[in-house]
């Protein structure tokens, strides 16, 4: 049954409702077998070879890997092949990838990298806010106050001749109404209408693609009907950076291997029974990975910020906290009396600005003022600077100019939970002080595990200092973790092997650091490309060029819905996030735009095609700057990238 509120035109555009090709118009690639059977061909041609020189992605092996048995329950879930499922033109024989196309795309073209690094030589590029032509001010505020009018008037009318549907609202039976019809009235009346366009629900991981539950409603979104079919789209609004949370692959192997080795949970807290090796393994790691004396990890990003940060700051304290941080960071002690301590709270990337902290300027104030720093990293560590340390590391500063250094696991490194990292005499006091200690449930091992192989991957495994052998013919077990020579600096930098569990065997390009480095520098090509393609196309777009987020103003919130659905109702289904009142000042809603290293270039072409349309029915190209057509943007996308 068609949705009521799906887009059904009579007279579609082919290039938005085109009606989804057959795969028989693919000779080639009719099945999800002989797609993989070209990858097995040209994988064993290359290693026939012995081609060292081409960069693979992670071998997949038995426990992990598709066969033709599986392909049904992995990758034919009633998908057309579209480009998204597996690429249109089988790898040649120089090329071999071993990843899922629809979890990570296969791009072996080195052109389309780049390095996410600050250039001195050129000064920061401070957040400017570019505004609409008044027309469209005019029109976002005259769309919420006739959605206020028709609101109220359908309220008070409601509660006279309509009790039946407003009694959860007012007292009924002596009980008081649990959400007052003030407080509840804008989700009942503006965010109901467009609750299709929120909340959809997926399945799969959420790699370069995933599958939507299609669903429709008959009453205006109070309820949601499942048909109980997908939709494969490409996935522009997920967190997983690096695209480390794949369901195959050296990551998904060493988790499957931490079950058998810890099983599902430790059942404890950190102060009771609930720490395991990991837990100290994984805490090592981060403080080498960070460059700090020790770190502490939560098993809750939200938890890490509301449970540490009072534990750092009582009465005496003055906290000084951006007004666009996160809830988490929220909140001030009332007091009095002078000030005692001075902290400063700060993020270094706004998730809802796309706006990047000027960290030398905060630095150099730091020092001028002698206040404490507090840095939230959860959006640039993993995904920002050349070694993917983080805000720091993007502008080449010491770490421990920074006080504390907070960040959380469930964005580049594709896991869950947060991190503390700074002076070991201030993590010792949070082990013991903080709430998370004694009352929150530890991380799951296999959680753990995930965050371990993650950062063990960009930070590259050391090979073990040379043993003398006892006979030429004794063997080394450590070498089942490889590493070519490095520089003494390098080798800094990277983690030792005895940091990580003696079971745990990483394939070789994730043990060297190679498999990560070009993560790195795909996903920093790809969020330049998007937002300078954004721009060149004339949309307002907020944020850092070197941003993983890119806000693309959309205004009112008649089209944030539109642009959600006409998205979806692509022939190639694209799934993106909005945001709007009361996470975004009422005038100013848009689109949420998570590049990942698992998207191709061709993957941002296609979206940016599609914003190109779609930006040109809703009248959103609004920006100002000089602008390019949509192929000429496409053809000269490293030029674009490199010119920001």
């Amino acid at each position: 049954m068609p949705s009521p509120i799906a887009l059904n035109p009579p007279s579609p555009s082919p290039s938005i409702f085109k009606e989804k090709e057959s795969l028989r118009q693919f000779p080639s690639m009719t099945t999800a077998v002989s797609y993989l059977s070209a990858v097995q061909r040209a994988d064993t041609r290359a290693r026939s070879y012995d081609n060292s020189s081409v960069a693979s992605t992670p071998a997949l092996s038995l426990s992990s890997s598709v066969t033709a048995s599986s392909e049904n329950s992995i990758l034919n879930n009633g998908d057309e092949n579209n480009g998204l499922l597996y690429p249109l033109e089988p790898p040649i024989s120089e090329q071999v990838f071993s990843t899922v196309h629809a979890e990570f795309g296969h791009c072996a073209n080195e052109a389309y990298r780049c390095i996410s690094k600050h250039d001195y030589r050129k000064p920061f590029q401070e957040h400017t806010v570019e505004e609409p032509p008044h027309y469209i001010l005019f029109a976002t505020y005259m769309s919420y106050l006739i959605i206020h009018f028709f609101g109220y008037m359908r309220d008070f009318f409601g509660k006279h001749f309509a009790k039946s549907s407003f009694t959860h609202l007012v007292h009924h039976n002596g009980y008081a109404p649990l959400n007052s019809d003030w407080d509840s009235f804008f989700s009942r009346r503006l965010k109901r209408r467009m609750d299709d366009c929120f909340s959809q629900p997926v399945t799969g991981a959420p790699g370069r693609t995933t599958l939507i539950l299609d669903r429709y409603s008959t009453d205006y979104n109070e309820t949601q009907i499942y048909t109980g079919t997908t939709t494969r789209a490409l996935n522009i609004s997920s967190y997983n950076y690096l695209g480390f949370s794949q369901a195959h692959g050296g990551w998904a192997d060493a988790v499957q291997e931490s079950v058998r080795q810890y099983g599902i949970s430790s059942c404890g807290t950190r102060l009771e029974t609930g720490c395991t090796e990991l837990h100290v393994r994984a805490e090592a790691l981060m403080a080498r990975f960070l460059g700090a004396e020790d770190a502490l990890i939560s098993s809750m990003g939200f938890a890490t910020n509301s449970t540490f940060i009072p534990t750092l700051a009582g009465k005496g304290s003055l906290i000084i906290s951006d007004e666009l941080n996160h809830t988490s960071m929220r909140g001030q002690p009332k007091t009095h009396r002078p000030w005692k301590i001075i902290l400063v709270i700060v993020e270094g990337l706004y998730s809802m600005e796309g706006t990047l902290l000027n960290l030398p300027r905060i630095v150099e104030l730091k020092q001028k003022y002698k206040f404490y720093l507090y840095v939230d990293e959860a959006h640039t560590i993993g995904s920002l600077g050349p070694r993917g340390r983080g805000v720091t590391d993007y502008f080449d500063i010491p770490p421990h100019s920074i006080d504390v250094l907070m960040g959380t696991f469930s964005k580049a490194f594709g896991a869950a939970g947060g991190y503390i990292a700074g002076p070991k005499t201030l993590i010792d006091a949070l082990r013991l002080r903080s709430h998370s200690g004694p009352y929150a449930e530890v991380m799951t091992p296999s959680v753990l595990t995930q965050i371990v192989v993650s950062m063990a991957s960009i930070m590259g495994v050391a090979p073990p200092a040379p043993q003398p052998t006892k006979s030429p013919l004794s063997l080394n077990l450590d070498c089942s973790i490889v590493a070519p020579k490095h520089s003494a600096e390098e080798l800094a930098g990277m983690a030792p092997v005895s940091m990580l569990p003696t079971w745990m065997n990483l394939h070789p390009s994730l043990a060297d650091g190679s498999e990560a480095r070009m993560r790195m520098r795909r996903l920093a090509f790809n969020c330049r490309y998007l937002h300078a393609g954004l721009k060149k196309l004339g949309f307002i777009v907020y944020g850092h060029p070197s941003s993983p987020i890119v806000l693309l103003l959309i205004f009112n919130p008649a089209k944030l819905m539109m642009f959600v659905r006409f998205m979806r109702a692509r022939r190639k289904s694209i799934i993106v996030v909005i945001g709007a009142y009361p996470a975004t000042p009422v005038e100013k809603g848009r689109a949420r735009l998570c590049p990942s290293a698992s998207h191709t270039k061709e993957d941002i072409d296609l979206f940016l095609r599609a914003c190109d349309e779609v930006g040109g029915i809703l009248d959103l190209k609004h920006g100002s700057g000089e602008r390019w057509g949509i192929d000429k943007v496409c053809e000269r996308a490293v030029e674009l990238v490199h010119s920001v």
